[in-house]
């Protein structure tokens, strides 16, 4: 037993070059381990290949190659081809149509094109024969089990009812997030768990689901929590499938929380927002999964292996979103710089709520006289009482007025009731605003300070005496006046402090493109319109919008803005996500490509970040569970299949 690999089927790893033999496993599991690689098909990652130089010209691997070679897989690790049949059930059969280049080491000959067809050979070659293994491995009629224990037609039609309604049980309890396990799952127990009980349930108001639950074999009941899980995966795959079908060859943006859960583990979650193909924003959940390390580089390996398992590539990413941890948007060893090394086109623009709160919470935490009275819930309750007692005093006394929206408790808006422009143009405001306080505004602010103590009574402070400072005083102090405490110390520390972070949150670059992106509101007519910065803001996507395609443009926006304020069908659009859903709708985005490009650019890119909080057994759950409605398009005997291709030791359908 030590000899051989022990590793559970979702632990496997996905890139060919990191596969150890099929026969480096425990021979019990070969057929399981197959099985799990054919569902999850060959690993052909849309990837910027590298360029390798044969005779000075340069070669690389092509995806195109693999549309008509379905066997093809590429590994990112050794930049090489590998045949996934012929590593399933190759004889490794020495250096017969490429021998185990194609198996262990990698093809990488990418000027000699020839040998990838050559590999695959005549009708009795080793590798057509891999292939024929593999069919029959998922004809499970055909398969050895299946001959020695022949099942009649009745057989076949119990044990379909039998599954149909195991599957609609944990169909209904995983699309409303309850729990599957009881206590005391035992015969006569009263506390069996969710699962068992919707079962009997089912039973008791169907007898022809109740006549094949009691007459089935005990050892075949289908209600092990190993077969539970199963269900619960094959459910989960058919739902990750149906989301990656939806985004086709699109762009997409990600949206990623790591959190530690109740074990105490590290749990790293991931959204995909993209816009599908009736021009429709989409945000799905895709995965959640366990990381060992929460550095940078560890999330960014784990994110590359999850979109990996799903054929997704960075180099389809347009937009990411993470919270304001320093792993995470750190500009020299963040995930974000790691990510834009890779593909420049993958703007992070932070939550614009979350950042301003940021910039406060930064200065009071980086300087100590700094007092946030919102951020103790005592502090806050005393500041609310003595408020609204002065409030009920001014209205009592006709200094202030009453009114609907008048004397309310205010707070920052939400991201989505705040229109960019405005929100940018708020913040460069602010910024100006700090100045000029800093400059002229000091004497103001000492006076109302002064005749705020005059009035509740406070002793006012001489600022030509000496500054006391509380506690033991040290030698050689310094000793300076109250006035250069509260000016120098606190004043301009504070301001410039604020300024420093509103300037390091809201990048010239982030301003600049969001600026832009809103010229594509339709609102008022298009009244934002403005081609110049369009144009621009294509620019920062020189992957999708190479020189010609800018020329191309120009001349579609032009077009384009001249039919939209004639046609009356976009006259009352409210949002970009609005424009987009009509542009599809009347076929517009055939017409004008590009600006339909641009209108996707814009809605894909995040400006808001995920917030989600162990193992597969979890993911699957939380993958149906929050896609309920992807999950509850697929049909039982697409499930029931993908659930009998898992293993081999299941009856037949």
């Amino acid at each position: 037993m030590d000899k051989y690999l022990i590793r559970k089927p979702q632990n496997l790893p996905l890139d060919p070059g990191l596969r150890e033999k099929i026969s480096s496993y425990h021979p019990n599991n070969h057929d399981e381990i197959r099985r799990c690689y054919l569902g999850k098909g060959p690993c052909q990652p849309p990837y910027d290949y590298p360029v390798s130089y044969f005779s000075g010209k340069p070669r690389r691997f092509r995806a195109k190659w693999c549309v008509t070679r379905n066997w093809l897989e590429y590994s990112i690790a050794k930049d090489a081809a590998f045949c996934f049949y012929c590593y399933l059930f190759g004889q490794y059969v020495g250096k017969q149509g490429g021998g185990d280049a194609f198996v262990m080491k990698g093809f990488k000959l990418w000027n000699q094109l020839v040998k990838l067809d050559s590999h695959v050979g005549g009708v009795n070659s080793a590798h057509n024969q891999a292939v024929k293994k593999s069919e029959d491995l998922l004809k499970e009629k055909q398969h050895i089990q299946s001959v020695l224990v022949k099942q009649s037609n009745q057989d076949k039609a119990e044990y379909r009812v039998q599954l149909n309604a195991i599957v609609d049980c944990i169909r209904f309890l995983l699309c409303r997030g309850l729990a599957f396990r009881g206590h005391d799952e035992s015969q006569g127990s009263s506390d069996k768990g969710n699962f068992l009980e919707l079962l009997q349930f089912l039973g008791d108001h169907n007898e022809s689901i109740n006549e094949v639950l009691q007459n089935t074999w005990k050892n075949c009941k289908l209600t092990h929590h190993d077969i539970q899980k199963d269900i619960v995966n094959a459910i989960e795959r058919e739902t990750s499938k149906v989301i990656i079908e939806d985004l086709g060859n699109g762009f997409f943006s990600i949206l990623v929380d790591e959190s530690r859960d109740i074990s105490v583990k590290e749990q790293m979650a991931l959204v995909i927002r993209y816009v599908n193909k009736k021009g429709i924003i989409i945000e799905r959940f895709l995965g959640i999964l366990h990381v060992a390390s929460t550095t940078a580089w560890s999330l960014k390996c784990a994110i590359e292996c999850l979109l990996c398992e799903h054929n997704l590539s960075l180099l389809r990413l347009r937009g990411q979103g993470y919270d304001a941890a320093s792993n995470m948007q750190g500009d020299i060893n963040g995930l974000k710089t790691f990510i834009l090394k890779e593909n420049k086109s993958t703007f992070y623009v932070h939550c614009f709520a979350h950042q301003l709160q940021l910039t406060l919470v930064a200065v009071a935490k980086n300087h100590i006289k700094v007092i946030v009275v919102g951020g103790f819930c005592k502090r806050r309750d005393a500041l609310r009482d003595a408020q609204f007692a002065k409030i009920k005093e001014d209205l009592e006394k006709g200094v202030r007025r009453s009114g609907q929206g008048l004397n309310q408790e205010t707070n920052l808006k939400r991201p989505s009731d705040t229109h960019i422009v405005n929100a940018m143009d708020l913040v460069k405001v602010s910024k100006q605003r700090l100045q000029v306080m800093r400059d002229d505004e000091w004497i103001s602010l000492l006076t109302g300070v002064s005749s705020f103590c005059a009035t509740h009574d406070i002793p006012i402070l001489n600022m030509d005496e000496i500054f006391v400072v509380s506690g033991r005083l040290r030698r050689n102090t310094q000793q300076n006046t109250n006035l250069h405490h509260y000016l120098v110390e606190l004043f301009y520390t504070v301001i410039d402090m604020q300024l420093q972070e509103l300037n390091n949150r809201f990048s010239e670059v982030n301003t600049d493109l969001l600026l832009c992106m809103a010229c594509l509101n339709p609102s008022n007519s298009f009244v934002a319109f403005d081609k110049e910065k369009l144009i621009h803001l294509a620019k920062f996507y020189p992957s999708d919008f190479p020189g010609t395609n800018i020329l191309a443009l120009d001349s579609q926006l032009q077009n384009f803005i001249f039919d939209m304020r004639n046609n009356d069908l976009f006259l009352e659009l409210q949002g970009v996500s609005e424009l987009a859903e009509k542009l599809v709708s009347t076929r517009k985005h055939e017409t004008y490509p590009l600006v339909y490009l641009l209108v996707k650019l814009t809605l894909t890119l995040p400006v808001a970040t995920a917030t989600v909080e162990r193992n597969q057994w979890m993911n699957d759950c939380l993958v149906v569970y929050i896609e309920k409605d992807v999950a509850c398009s697929i049909d039982n005997e697409t499930i029931m299949q993908r659930f009998q291709n898992m293993k081999t030791h299941r009856r037949q359908l």
